[in-house]
This record gives structure tokens, C-alpha cells and sequence, in this order.
């Protein structure tokens, strides 16, 4: 998501920020996320104990984008570069499940079913891309904030903008009608204006040595922590229901600053040069390719029960069985994503190469015709 030269260690995080993704869809559609009523497994277990040091995949990735856009040109050919990304998925996935017989969306939904494939972005197709190509069409409005507004009154209106969007929430025992758990172009903003003003203020205890893995670890566990408590106590008491789905939402107060911890800590990586380096920054540009097909509406249904075919049925394994599933299917999905998408750049850059040449011959052509050659 930058356009300067891609520093390794962000790269890396990016990485292993959408293998978090995977994970925690991993979770979802294998059945394995525990409901509320569910009796605590060794099964339920594992799965909130993981998805707990996972849910700050989203936030790291928005965190990422307020780092480096707050220095970079607003660029509408990456715009449109990113909406042809998502079309490239959207209408060709349907298209090659429908010649090997395979049901999709737009059997079932008819036109609207259709729509979904030629308009992702009004119809929330994918609802992170949604929110963040409007954060991306308003970000020179939010880096001009940092060039215009003094540090203190920067830092209250972002504090507000987090009382808002997270804090307030994070405490009342009911649901908010602003509350849209981190799924929404507001809460983007509060993510893209902290990286930003991480990238130009800093923070400077976070500068100790290792205290934003300490940050991310203990905000971590106090999540597990959390989720655990009404896992327990809710089938005893009737009570907290409600506090058993808030520690795992985006905006939870500890999913922001695990985020901010891990960022911390990946920013004070240094990754030598040498093959690692070159591989780590050729694999993340493709990561968001991951997201847009596991996630398409005509995949995301059925991924989990065709890897299941291939890796075994995740209930009849047993528990170090059940370990090795998680790691395989999501490395084989992350895999999968990150090879289709190589050669989706591949095509794009073609095209792209063959438009600019295209452009250069015909100015070249209307520059001869001036000068009367």
C-alpha cells in the first residue's frame, strides 16, 4: 500500500498480518469458533487463545497505509489500479466456477447477484475494500491535517475521534448505535490518523526496548482473558453476554493497542538484505490478492469445505491433528492467494506497460505533427 520504496519490515508484518486474516476465517468457517452456549473444549480453547493474538490483523493493516500515505502523493491511478484489482476477481472467479458447473451467488440472487460482481464497491462485495478505497480518496484531506494543524490540537481531535469510536464503547454495557464494531470507514480513519501520527510525532515510551511486544502481548491475553470470562460465567449466570463479543470487535479499546504494539514492535525490526529481504518485499504486494479470493462472495463459503477434502475433516482429528489442519489450510489458502495474484500483476503489468508505450507513440505522434515533421 506505498508507493516509496517498500521497507522490509513492514512488508514482513504485512505478511503476517494476512496470515492473521486467514487464520481468523480459518476459525470462522471451520466451525471451530466457539459459540457462547458451547461447552469450553480443548476444540474452543485453542481457537479463542489464537484468534486473540490475531484480531489486531485489520488494524495493523490500516495502521500500515496511515504510516506511509502521510508522506506520499495522492495518486489516482493507484485508485483505479485497486477497484481493477477487485474487478479482476469479482467477475472472473464466477466466471471460472461456472464452466466447471459450480453454484454462484448470481444463480441464487439474480440480478442483484450480478451487481454484486460489477459494482463491489456500492454493494460491499468485499467490506474492507469498501472502506478502505474511501479512506484512500479522503487521505490528502488527513495528511493536510498534519501539515496544518499544531501537534495538541491534533492530538485532541484524534483522542476524540477514539472516545467516539472506541473508548465509549469499549465500557457501556450495551450496544451504540455509532458502534459498527470496527467494520466502517470511521473507524479506518481513527486507525490511518494514529500510523500517520505515529510516522510524524512518534511515541516516545513505545520507543523502549521491547515495550510495544509487551504492549501486544498483555493486551493479548487480557483479550483471552476476557473472552473466557463470559465464555464461563455466561451459561452460569444468564450475564454478560454482550462483553463476550466486544473483546473480539476492531475497535475494542485492547484490540487498538495490541495493534499499535505489534506496529511498534516490527518498527524496530532490522531485517539484513539478502534473499529473506527480496522475498519478503516480492510475496507482500500480493497479500491483499489473498484477501479478495478467499473472501469472494462465491469462495468464501466453500473454501474451508474444499481444503477439508484435501487436509482431512477437522473434527475427526485429534488435538495435534487439529493444530496441524489450522496450519496447512491456512498456509495453503495464503498460498493459493499469493500465486493467483502473481500472475493477476503479471497480466496488469502488461497491460500497463502496453498503455504507456500506447500513450508515448501517440504524444510523440502529435509532438512531429506541431514541429511539422
Amino acid at each position: 500500500m506505498l508507493e516509496e520504496k517498500r521497507l522490509t519490515n513492514f512488508e514482513l508484518l504485512r505478511i503476517i498480518a494476512m496470515l492473521m486474516v486467514v487464520t481468523l476465517h480459518y476459525f470462522l468457517y471451520s466451525g471451530m469458533r466457539p459459540l457462547l452456549t458451547d461447552p469450553v473444549s480443548q476444540r474452543s480453547l485453542f481457537a479463542l487463545i489464537i484468534e486473540s493474538f490475531c484480531i489486531v490483523a485489520v488494524n495493523v493493516f490500516v495502521m500500515i497505509s496511515g504510516y506511509f500515505m502521510v508522506k506520499s502523493r495522492f495518486k489516482f491511478r493507484r485508485f483505479f489500479r485497486l477497484i481493477f484489482q477487485v474487478l479482476f476477481y469479482t467477475l472472473l472467479i464466477p466466471l471460472v466456477l461456472s464452466i466447471f458447473g459450480m453454484p454462484v451467488i448470481a444463480e441464487q440472487e439474480g440480478i442483484y447477484g450480478i451487481i454484486q460482481y460489477i459494482l463491489p464497491l456500492s454493494t460491499m462485495h468485499y467490506w474492507f475494500i469498501t472502506a478502505y478505497l474511501l479512506l484512500y480518496l479522503i487521505s490528502p484531506f488527513l495528511n493536510a491535517a498534519f501539515e496544518k494543524i499544531e501537534k495538541v490540537p491534533l492530538q485532541k481531535i484524534i483522542l476524540i475521534l477514539l472516545a467516539l469510536f472506541c473508548g465509549i464503547k469499549s465500557f457501556v454495557p450495551f450496544s451504540l448505535n455509532l458502534d459498527a464494531f470496527g467494520y466502517d470507514f470511521g473507524w479506518f480513519i481513527c486507525l490511518y490518523l494514529t500510523g500517520a501520527y505515529i510516522r510524524v510525532y512518534g511515541i516516545p515510551f513505545l520507543d523502549k526496548k521491547n515495550c510495544g511486544l509487551i504492549i501486544y502481548l498483555a493486551s493479548a491475553i487480557l483479550i483471552f482473558v476476557l473472552k473466557m470470562g463470559s465464555y464461563i460465567l455466561y451459561p452460569k449466570t444468564g450475564l454478560f453476554k454482550y462483553f463476550y463479543d466486544i473483546p473480539f470487535h476492531y475497535n475494542f479499546i485492547l484490540v487498538y493497542l495490541a495493534a499499535i504494539g505489534l506496529f511498534y514492535s516490527f518498527m524496530k525490526i532490522e531485517i539484513k538484505e539478502g534473499w529473506l529481504a527480496k522475498m519478503i518485499r516480492g510475496v507482500a504486494p500480493l497479500c491483499l490478492g489473498v484477501y479478495l479470493l478467499h473472501m469472494n462472495i462465491d469462495i468464501r463459503d466453500n473454501w474451508y469445505p474444499w481444503t477439508e477434502i484435501l487436509f482431512g475433516r477437522l473434527f475427526e482429528l485429534g488435538y495435534f491433528g487439529m493444530v496441524l489442519n489450522m496450519f496447512v489450510t491456512v498456509l495453503f489458502v495464503f498460498s493459493a492467494g499469493i500465486v493467483i495474484d502473481f500472475i493477476r500483476n503479471l497480466i496488469f503489468s502488461r497491460v500497463d506497460k502496453s498503455l504507456i508505450e500506447q500513450y508515448e507513440t501517440a504524444k510523440a505522434i502529435k509532438e512531429a505533427k506541431k514541429r511539422g515533421d
